[in-house]
Order: structure tokens, then sequence, then C-alpha cells
């Protein structure tokens, strides 16, 4: 059986070192064999290969089976007076390897086994009749003394390996987070820049679509509302071309621009707004109640581009040449509705009673184009700053479009007086622009 390329070299490693490991021990166990009472060498006897083999035969199987290995170490190590050896240091290695092994290895029940292999290396090495001299006392002292210290410092290199398993967990989880992060936030940008370019291109085309409609409807008959439609189509196409390039042109930076950005509009370019749709032919009505407080730009954005795509929906969609609108200011809420009595989604809308043209187009033709994404994006950007958005047909007829969105907390006079004044201002321009205050839908 042939081991496959990432494996090969780590098992040829891993058999390596324990090979290295145990003709180490062996060599060392052949040397305390070696070694007589008096610290003189000579020649190691049978007794001492015998144990050398017993001992080191079964260090390779001592991460597998770490405590039988202990336990036939230690036997090795208490056999070894028996046979007429010196119970020394070196001949002990085995055993001091496989307590090391079983700490850095082991979770539990490590430290029994290595306080009763000390305990029997100590029994076996002391001496049951003589004084001892210092020199045996160090002895005897240093083979029950470096299966504790073996054991300590593989508790020390477990838990140095635990600590740094966790730091490279820690660290891939953090990798994760942060990929998880980044096609969060991407996801999101995308889904906002859909969303703009949505409302820009839907608003303006479905206004150059309604104004060319009127032109073509108009030709005939009326050549000097045909060429006033026809300059309006043409400052339609213009102000859309104008949007994307710059849409598009902030998507191609790779830095920050420098040139100062047109601020992100809201309910304060209503007025113009409606204008423009009523240039188209659709005439719309505002009423309002309540008194106005500043929004956050976020919930000022959305309010605006709510009402810019429900308008579009009723030009588009809804058969009928007027439209509702009421901006309801209560409490910590203002609630914005867009309603039509036209025959609802799935007919083209009738272009009439517009500036360009008394009479537009009475054909109201049912659309083959599959459903958009206007209902979407609406309740996108209400849910994003915490409202709430609902949309459907009305009993009496027609579309409704009501979404609630959440107002700031008004803290001072000042700051309502200025709603208030907001207000009015708002109010004027739009009755100005051909507005009124009509009923709430």
């Amino acid at each position: 059986m042939t081991d496959t390329e990432g494996s090969g070299p780590r098992a040829r490693v891993a058999w390596w070192r324990e090979g290295a490991i145990t003709a180490t021990a062996f060599a060392l166990c052949l040397l305390g064999g070696a070694v007589r009472v008096d610290g003189t060498l000579s020649p190691p006897p049978a007794a001492a290969y015998i144990i050398a083999v017993v001992s080191c035969a079964v260090l390779p199987v001592r991460h597998r089976a770490p405590l039988a290995a202990m336990a036939a170490t230690t036997a090795g190590g208490v056999l070894v007076p028996l046979v007429g050896l010196l119970l020394s240091p070196l001949i002990v290695a085995p055993a001091v390897i496989t307590a090391y092994s079983l700490t850095a290895r082991t979770e539990r029940r490590a430290v029994s086994p290595v306080s009763l292999t000390s305990g029997a290396l100590l029994v076996a090495s002391t001496p049951l009749f003589g004084a001892l001299s210092w020199q045996d006392a160090s002895r005897i002292g240093a083979v029950a003394a470096l299966p504790l210290v073996a054991g300590v410092l593989g508790h020390s290199a477990r838990n140095r390996r635990a600590y740094l398993a966790a730091v490279e967990e820690r660290a891939r989880r953090a990798e994760q987070s942060r990929d998880s992060e980044a096609r969060r936030r991407v996801a999101e940008e995308r889904l906002r820049v859909a969303r703009e370019l949505h409302d820009l291109v839907a608003h303006q085309i479905t206004l150059a679509n309604a104004q060319a409609t009127v032109a073509a409807h108009l030709f005939d008959t009326r050549p000097e509302q045909t060429r006033q439609s026809l300059r309006e189509l043409v400052e339609t196409t213009g102000h859309a071309l104008d949007e994307l390039r710059a849409t598009v042109g902030l998507l191609r930076q790779s830095e920050d621009s420098a040139a100062p950005a047109e601020p992100a509009p809201g309910l304060s370019r209503l007025p113009t707004l409606l204008e423009s749709f009523r240039r188209a032919g659709l005439e719309v009505s505002v009423c309002q109640e309540g008194m106005s407080r500043p929004l956050s730009p976020g919930v000022d954005l959305s309010a605006y581009r709510i009402i810019q795509e429900a308008l579009t929906n009723v030009t588009k969609h809804a058969g009928t040449g007027s439209a509702r609108v009421r901006l309801d200011w209560k409490g910590d809420r203002v609630t914005i509705t867009v309603a039509d009595d036209g025959g609802g989604a799935g007919t083209a809308p009738t272009a009439s009673k517009g500036p360009s043209a008394s009479k537009g187009p009475s054909a109201s033709t049912v659309s083959d184009h599959p459903p958009g994404y206007g209902l979407i994006g609406m309740r996108e950007r209400a849910t994003a700053v915490g409202g709430h958005l609902s949309a459907g047909r009305r009993p009496e007829g027609g579309f409704l479009v009501s979404a609630q969105l959440p107002l700031p907390p008004a803290k001072d006079a000042t700051r309502r007086a200025d709603g208030a004044t907001a207000t009015k201002g708002l109010m004027a321009d739009m009755a100005t622009g051909g507005g009124e205050a009509g009923d709430a839908p």
C-alpha cells in the first residue's frame, strides 16, 4: 500500500523519530547496566541486554497504550536490582520516557501511574540492610525523582499544545468570521446598489415612457403640446443619464472622491418629485396631518424612495391619471400612504390631465412583462430603517401602499418649531406645484 502525498513524508518522519528515541533509550539502558557500585564501567552482562530489550520494546506503542507501556517499563526497572544490576537513572530511561509521554498525551489518570512508578523505583533502589552513603542517597533520589520531573514536563508540553491549538482555533474562527462579515457586507452593498439603480431607472424611464406616449398620441392633433412633451422627454432622459452616470461613477471609484457628493434625496425634494409626475400626466394630491419632525438620513431617503416607487407603479400599472399621497405624523412614527383608483397591477397607465395634454391616451393594455422588484425594494427599505410596509388592492378599487417609518424623538420646542416651519414650507411648495390637500386615501 502506498502512502498519499500528504501523509507519506509525515509518516516517515514519525518512524525515524520513534526509531531514534528507542535506540537512544536502549543505549542508555546498556550504559546503566555497565555501571558498577564503585562508579567503574564494565561490559554489560546478559541481564542488562534483557532488561534493555524488554523495556525498550514497548516504547513504540507508548502513544497507543500509554498505561501498558508505563507498567512494562516500571516492571523492568523494579527487576534491575533483582538480577544483580545497579538501579541508576540511566537504566530507568525507558520509564522516564513513558512517564513523559503519558502526561503529555493523557488528560486524565496520568498523575497516579507516574507517582506509582516513582514510588516503585524508590522502593526497589533502597537497600534493605546497611547504611546509605551520600552517593547512594543521591542516586536513589534521582531514580525516584526523574519520572516525576518527566511527568511535570509532559504536563507542561500538553498544556502548551492545548494553548496553541486554542489560539489557532480562535484565529481560524476569526478568519471565518471576517470572511462571513465581508461576504455579508458585499451582499448588502449589492442589494443597496440594486435598489438604488432600480428606483432611479424605473422612475426616470417610466416618466420618459409616459411623456413619449403623450407625444405620440398628440402628434397629429396638437403639435405644440407634442413639442412640449418632447422637450420634457429630453429633460427627463438627461436627468436619468446624469443620475446613472453619477451612480456608476461612484461604483467605479477605488478610493473616496475629493469632490463633494450630492446629498441623498429626501422629503425636502418631494415637490420636485411630484412635479415630474405631473409633467408625465399623473395628477397627485397631497395631504399631511400632524406636525412633521426632522428625519434621520436613512429614514428620509427611504420615505422619498417609497413615494417615488409607489407613484412610479401607479404611472406604469394603475390605468388611472390620479393618485393621492398622505403623510401622517403621529407619535413616534410617520405613516406614508399612496393610493389610486385605477384597475390595479397588470394595466398600463392612462396619460391624462397633464400640463402637456388635456386628454391622454385612453387605451390600457395588459402588460406582458414579468413582475418586478418594486414592492420588494420598498419593503426592504422600510424594514432596513425599522419600519413596516404593506401593499395590496383596496376593497373599493385601486391599489394602496402604506409604510410606517420611525421618527426621532422630539427633544425640545425649538426643534418642533423648526419642524412646523418645514411642514408649512413643504405644503406651500406642493401647492405651488399644482398639488392639493386631498382626502386621506
